[in-house]
């Protein structure tokens, strides 16, 4: 199996003409996507490599200067862009209520339902690896620019261990941010494929926001993971933010990207850290089990009106990105189930019965067998059931609604 790592890597800038010739690539790369993009958007969203090589590869090469790799590199990249958006719009299908019958709906969504082009506003370049950049035996990086190709010092605490034979460097991206530049290289690695039959531990993983993380084991052990303090501090972003939005100014803009920048790292930091225990506490040949969170929403009354909208969810989906990685590096596996029930089923009779459990309390309670516990410890060892019956060898294990044990 192939696992693969994006690598941040600060660049040590000698002289202000290499970052003229990286400000001017980046911008020349942004127009083309441009281009390209609203070429996609009035062509019925075409994504076909080959056509679009045919029709656009002359066209930007002329138009913005580009050198040949980075013209087909333009199109890579808007197609990337497309597919993802296409992704994210599938996760997230559009939700309605009739008003005659008050019944909810559900209408999954295309590219058909955008209503303009994908703008690329940032700028950016991709690195075709050894074409348009590479490492050189002194350490350096050498980087390719429309003004030709210029060296430069990486700063990367442990970039040595990519450097050991067994990673395979791809695609880099060159940005700016705060003024300073930075490659982020990706890198592949060829790792053990994950064996069912070699399984130690089947880990449940709850995710909220009282607790970002509960995890429930085969041995009956439960670890919690706080997430109050978290949310608290999130709410004070909010708070902030808020209050610049207010302002207007320019200098309040400056803060508010400032702000995102800080936020958004921070929230970084959290996930890897909490991904980072979670496969240490529980080691190699480790199977952990998240519920799927697709149209899941977190609501929190606990909080001023003004703050709830920041704080109904977390970046659970880097969580799991971040958690996936470091598991395949420790011979683990990652899996989804299917969230219905989870939290409403009782874990020891079976009954499902959404009284059961008390919000205000966090506190799930069987009418049927009497059985009491924590609301999250619930959904925790419920959802480490469901991946014992996916190491049995049921590929899509869910909870079916009944009233009986």
């Amino acid at each position: 199996m192939e696992m693969q790592v994006t690598i941040k890597i600060k660049l040590k800038i000698s002289n202000s003409e290499i970052a003229l010739s990286f400000s001017k690539t980046m911008e020349q790369y942004r127009q083309a996507c441009n281009y390209v993009s609203e070429y996609i958007f009035n062509h019925d969203f075409d994504m076909k490599q080959s056509r679009l090589n045919k029709e656009l590869y002359t066209k930007l090469r002329n138009l913005f200067s580009l050198k040949s790799q980075m013209a087909q590199s333009v199109i890579r990249t808007v197609i990337a862009r497309y597919k993802t958006v296409k992704t994210q719009m599938a996760r997230r299908p559009y939700k309605y209520q009739d008003q005659n019958t008050g019944e909810w709906y559900r209408e999954v969504r295309d590219l058909n339902w955008l209503h303009k082009t994908i703008s690329f506003n940032r700028p950016q370049v991709d690195l075709q690896r050894n074409r348009d950049w590479s490492y050189l035996s002194s350490g350096q990086l050498s980087i390719n620019t429309l003004d030709g190709r210029v060296k430069v010092d990486p700063i990367c605490r442990g970039f040595n261990q990519y450097l050991d034979g067994t990673w395979k460097f791809g695609l880099a991206k060159l940005l700016k941010s705060s003024g300073k530049w930075y490659l982020y290289i990706s890198a592949t690695k060829e790792v053990t494929d994950f064996d069912k039959q070699t399984v130690k531990h089947v880990v449940g993983i709850d995710r909220g926001l009282r607790f970002l993380a509960t995890s429930y084991d085969e041995q009956g052990k439960t670890a919690f993971f706080d997430g109050q303090a978290i949310m608290r501090k999130r709410a004070k972003y909010q708070e902030l933010r808020a209050t610049l939005q207010a302002k207007g100014t320019k200098s309040a803009k400056r803060r508010l990207k400032k702000l995102s920048g800080r936020e958004n790292r921070w929230i970084s930091d959290v996930n890897h850290c909490l991904s980072k225990t979670l496969v240490q506490k529980y080691g190699a040949n480790t199977l952990f089990v998240l519920e799927n969170l697709n149209g899941v929403s977190f609501e929190r009354t606990d909080l001023p009106k003004a703050l709830r909208n920041q704080n109904k969810s977390w970046a659970f989906y880097q969580l799991e990105q971040f958690l996936t990685y470091k598991a395949h590096l420790h011979n683990s596996e990652v899996v989804e189930v299917s969230a219905k029930y989870t939290s409403q089923r009782c874990p020891k009779c079976g009954i499902i019965k959404k009284d059961n459990r008390n919000h205000e309390k966090h506190e799930y309670h069987c009418d049927n067998c009497g059985y009491r516990s924590n609301d999250d410890r619930i959904g925790a060892m419920n959802i480490q059931l469901l991946g014992t019956q996916y190491i049995s060898g049921q590929e899509q294990p869910k909870f079916e609604l009944t009233t009986n044990a």
